[in-house]
């Protein structure tokens, strides 16, 4: 945070809350790779909160009209009942001059990253229990009143989607195959809602006395209730543990909580189509994130790896979807003749990995940004090592497989999928893209 952004931020409070504020610490936090994080430590005063969370929009990013409507669904959460932090300032309609647009809000106590929720020992005696309450918090959040929050926006989710698909790169296969099966099996939506629209792990703060706030309503907007409830479920957001609400547990204990707080026992199959959904739109929002490396900025990097993460998502879809496993067993192999030394010894991949250990040894010590952002630096390098040890021979591969198909690359078969020409449901189609995806995945993130 620069010296004049931070001291117009502390003129802007002291006038808001009347009393003087002086930052004795202000650290940029980790994670958020669409808006920045920071946390503020204020001197004691009773009129101003001792420690603070700042969120705004990237400087030349700027969407204050979706700030304001984030901070009105804060008010409006509390309202009913959905524990949140309390929001002492936001811009309003206009990004103000000196620090853009944002809003300012107290920090709560508890933790909201994933690994420690799913690992740490402090927490074993509330996990179990988190299922059941996270139904119980969806189901007064679903009680909001739509007036209070303006702006939040109302479009067919499906359609919406495939706009933005259509707008951030290629056809896949596997993402048409996923928009035709929603398109088949779509059910009536169950009613009109405000819906939290990032409801999932990583996005709850808990403590060992149970939830103590739901962050993050950049995305919030009007639709089908059991949208949330399928996001929560998704598989990306169990951060690899076998249990589908968030890693935590049960669906059934989820639903139960649903319904003794909001009365209405949701539908597991109305559920399971938005879990779909939700995987089809987390693919659709690593594109989106990849397009936004292009303008720049500190976290060029992290959005550039989201954007791999798409292959995380085809390969749950195709499982979603009842797509077999391949029977050609594991695609990825050395992909060049070892004797070519056109470029000399040692070989990229070799280069590319000591990057991506010094780059890890480098970072040690450093603030907990800074690590964050190597460990992300290094997982890039594992990405761009492993392509190049595969990368060739493969791409290869798939264009004689793609050619038996009648198709000249993955696009076309995708496209073909999209005018019902072929189905996954014939075995060699369902086999290359099976294998087009998994070998994409283990290239991505082999340990997925």
């Amino acid at each position: 945070m620069s010296e004049t952004f931070e001291d117009a931020l502390a003129e802007r409070l002291s006038t808001v809350l009347g009393a003087a504020c002086v930052f004795t610490g202000v650290e940029r936090l980790t994670g958020g790779a669409s808006r920045e994080t920071w946390s503020l430590t204020t001197k004691s005063d009773p009129a101003l909160p001792p420690e603070l969370i700042l969120r705004r929009d990237p400087p030349g990013r700027e969407d204050p009209g979706r700030m304001s409507m984030e901070a009105a669904a804060f008010v409006e959460a509390g309202r009913v009942g959905v524990p949140v932090p309390e929001i002492v300032d936001n811009s309003g309609g206009e990004p103000l001059p000196g620090i853009g647009s944002y809003l300012v809000m107290s920090r709560l106590p508890g933790e909201a990253l994933p690994q420690r929720l799913l690992r740490d020992e402090r927490f074993g005696s509330v996990r179990a229990r988190l299922p059941y309450d996270l139904g119980r918090t969806l189901g007064r959040l679903h009680r909001m009143d739509p007036v209070a929050v303006p702006g939040l926006p109302d479009h067919d989710p499906l359609e919406f989607l495939l706009g933005e698909y259509t707008r951030t790169g290629g056809p896949l296969p596997a993402l048409e195959a996923a928009f035709s099966w929603l398109r088949d099996n779509r059910p009536p939506a169950t009613r009109k809602s405000v819906v939290h629209g990032d409801f999932r792990n990583g996005n709850i703060l808990v403590d060992e006395d149970g939830i103590r706030g739901v962050l993050d309503w950049e995305l919030a907007h009007l639709g089908d209730p059991m949208e949330d409830l399928g996001w929560l479920c998704t598989k990306t957001w169990r951060f690899g543990s076998p249990h589908p609400v968030g890693g935590f547990g049960s669906r059934d204990d989820l639903f139960r909580g649903y319904a003794d707080e909001s009365g209405v026992s949701p539908d597991p199959d109305v559920v399971h189509w938005w879990e779909v959904f939700g995987s089809l739109r987390w693919a659709v929002i690593c594109r989106m994130q990849a397009m936004r490396a292009d303008d720049g900025g500190d976290n060029t990097l992290e959005l550039l790896a989201i954007g791999r993460r798409v292959a995380e998502c085809e390969r749950d879809l195709l499982d979603l979807l009842g797509v077999p496993a391949s029977a050609t067993g594991d695609v990825v192999r050395a992909g060049d003749d070892p004797a070519d030394d056109l470029f000399g010894t040692r070989r990229i991949g070799e280069l590319l990995r000591a990057v991506q250990d010094f780059v890890v040894d480098a970072s040690a010590g450093a603030d907990p940004r800074s690590v964050y952002r190597s460990r992300v630096a290094a997982h890039v390098l594992g990405i761009a090592a492993r392509e190049s040890e595969v990368g060739y021979a493969l791409r290869e591969e798939f264009r004689t497989r793609l050619g038996e198909l009648g198709y000249r690359t993955e696009s076309e078969l995708a496209l073909g999928l999209r005018a019902g020409d072929i189905t996954l449901e014939e075995t060699p189609v369902g086999c290359v893209v099976r294998d087009l995806v998994d070998t994409r995945l283990r290239v991505a993130n082999p340990r997925y």
